[in-house]
């Protein structure tokens, strides 16, 4: 067994005077499982910077300057990080979601023109014309 010592006294951790946490659970519960490392970087990022109640609207050209990611890779760890049930997204805010309850997913407004296309591919499936 490993015995646990300060390596460093001079430099051991407080808590600072702004918010932020990382949850014990991501690991535990593997959630970090779910993620590839660029939705980790992400996910670490949201974290850090967050309120207290989860938020913050960094925009996506600062988030890829700031995380040496493309807009593409950037747009593919947000849709890791929303499956996994980690964030919340509606542009541009971001919530860092609590890991206590059900997963939650983007809920957006569909425009008038998508509806009328998911409408006619259901009535497709079902064998129905318009």
């Amino acid at each position: 067994m490993t015995l646990k010592r300060v390596l460093c006294p001079q430099r051991i951790r407080t808590i600072p005077r702004q918010f932020s946490w990382i949850d014990h659970r991501l690991v535990r519960e593997r959630y970090l499982d779910r993620c590839d490392p660029p939705a980790a970087a992400l996910y670490l990022f949201l974290v850090t910077v967050a309120d207290v109640q989860g938020l913050s609207y960094y925009s996506d050209a600062t988030l890829t300057r700031c995380l040496s990611m493309a807009s593409v890779r950037l747009s593919q760890a947000r849709e890791g990080l929303i499956r996994a049930g980690l964030i919340a997204y509606q542009r541009p805010l971001y919530q860092v979601l609590a890991l206590d309850g059900p997963a939650q997913f983007e809920a957006r407004e569909l425009a008038a023109d998508e509806i009328a296309l998911r409408i006619g591919a259901l009535r497709a499936v079902l064998g129905r014309t318009p």
